[in-house]
C-alpha cells in the first residue's frame, strides 16, 4: 500500500434508507421471516437426525439443506435487523471481511448441494431399481456432500485470499444491507479487475454449469413424469417438480442477474432487494417447499410428537 493509504478499521452498513417508522416494520417482518427460518429448518434437522425412516439419501441432503439455510440466514440477518433498530451502524473490517468469506462459501456449497438433489430426484424416479445401488448414502452420499462443502469453501477462501490483498483506503460506507462482495470491492483503492474476473469464472463454476445439469435431470424428470399412466400420479410429481424448479430458478436466476450481469448504479437497489431474497426469502421458503409437503416428513413429525406425549 501506498505511503498515505490507511487500513480501513470499520465500514458503515447504509442498509435500507427509509423512515424510521417504516425500519420498526420491516425489523418486526424480519425478524419474523428469520424465526420461521430457524424453525422449519431446524424441525426438519431434527425430524432427519431422531427418524431412521428419513435415513435415506433424499433427506440426507436435505439436512445439509437445513444446516445450510440456517447458516446463511444467520450470518447476515442479525446484524440487518440490529441496524434497523441502531442509529450506529457499522461492523469492524475483519467481521466484515469473514461474513463476506461464509455468505460466498455458503452460497458455493448451497448450489452444489441443489445439483446433487436433482440428481438424485432424477436416479429415483427414472432408475428406481438402481437408486439404493447408485445412491449409497453411506458411501456415495457422503463424498458427495463432503465434496460440495470443500469445494464451496475453496473457492470461497480464494475469492477472500484475493480481497484481503487489495488495499482500503475508502470510502468507508457500504450501500449494502451486509458486507457483499461486490459492494466491499467498491472500498478498493487498487483496480480489482482480477477478482472481477474471478468471481465472473466462480459464477459459471457454480451456477451456469450447474444449472444446466439442473435442466437436464429435470428434463429427464418431466419426461418419465408424462410416461405415468396415473393422472393422479402425474399430477403430484408435477405439483412437486415444479415447486422445486420454481426455488431453484428464483436461486440460481438472481444469483446470474447479480454476479454476471454489469454492475451500474442505477442496480444498487435492485441488488439489496435480490440479495435480501437469498438470505432470508429462500431460506424460509426452501423447508415449506422441499420438506414440509411431504407426506413422510409430516408422518415423522407425528411420530415425534406422539413420543414426547408419551414420555
Amino acid at each position: 500500500m501506498g505511503g498515505n493509504q490507511t487500513w480501513i478499521t470499520e465500514v458503515t452498513l447504509l442498509g435500507f434508507q427509509v423512515d424510521p417508522a417504516l425500519e420498526l416494520f420491516l425489523f418486526g417482518l424480519f425478524s419474523l421471516f428469520y424465526t420461521i427460518t430457524l424453525l422449519g429448518n431446524g424441525v426438519i434437522l431434527g425430524l432427519v437426525c431422531l427418524d431412521s425412516r428419513l435415513h435415506t439419501p433424499m433427506y440426507f441432503f436435505l439436512s445439509h439443506l437445513a444446516i445450510l439455510d440456517m447458516s446463511y440466514a444467520s450470518n447476515n440477518v442479525p446484524k440487518m435487523l440490529a441496524n434497523l433498530v441502531s442509529q450506529k451502524r457499522t461492523i469492524s473490517f475483519v467481521p466484515c471481511i469473514m461474513q463476506t468469506f461464509l455468505y460466498l462459501a455458503f452460497a458455493h456449497v448451497e448450489c452444489l448441494i441443489l445439483v446433487v438433489m436433482s440428481y438424485g430426484r432424477y436416479v429415483a424416479i427414472c432408475h428406481p431399481l438402481h437408486y439404493t445401488v447408485i445412491m449409497s448414502w453411506k458411501v456415495v452420499c457422503a463424498i458427495l456432500a463432503v465434496t460440495s462443502w470443500a469445494c464451496g469453501f475453496i473457492l470461497s477462501i480464494v475469492h477472500a485470499s484475493l480481497l484481503l490483498n487489495l488495499p482500503f483506503c475508502g470510502p468507508r460506507a457500504v450501500n449494502h444491507l451486509f458486507c457483499e462482495i461486490l459492494s466491499v470491492l467498491k472500498l478498493a483503492c487498487a483496480d480489482t479487475w482480477v477478482n472481477q474476473v474471478v468471481l465472473f469464472a466462480a459464477s459459471v463454476i457454480v451456477l451456469v454449469a450447474p444449472l444446466c445439469l439442473m435442466l437436464v435431470s429435470y428434463t429427464h424428470i418431466l419426461w418419465a413424469i408424462l410416461k405415468i399412466q396415473s393422472k393422479e400420479g402425474r399430477r403430484k410429481a408435477f405439483s412437486t417438480c415444479s415447486s422445486h424448479l420454481c426455488v431453484v430458478g428464483l436461486f440460481f436466476g438472481i444469483a446470474m442477474v447479480v454476479y454476471m450481469v454489469p454492475d451500474s448504479k442505477q442496480r444498487e437497489e435492485q441488488e439489496k432487494m435480490l440479495s435480501l431474497f437469498h438470505s432470508l426469502f429462500n431460506p424460509m421458503l426452501n423447508p415449506l417447499i422441499y420438506s414440509l409437503r411431504n407426506a413422510q416428513v409430516k408422518d415423522a413429525f407425528l411420530r415425534a410428537l406422539q413420543k414426547k406425549r408419551c414420555m
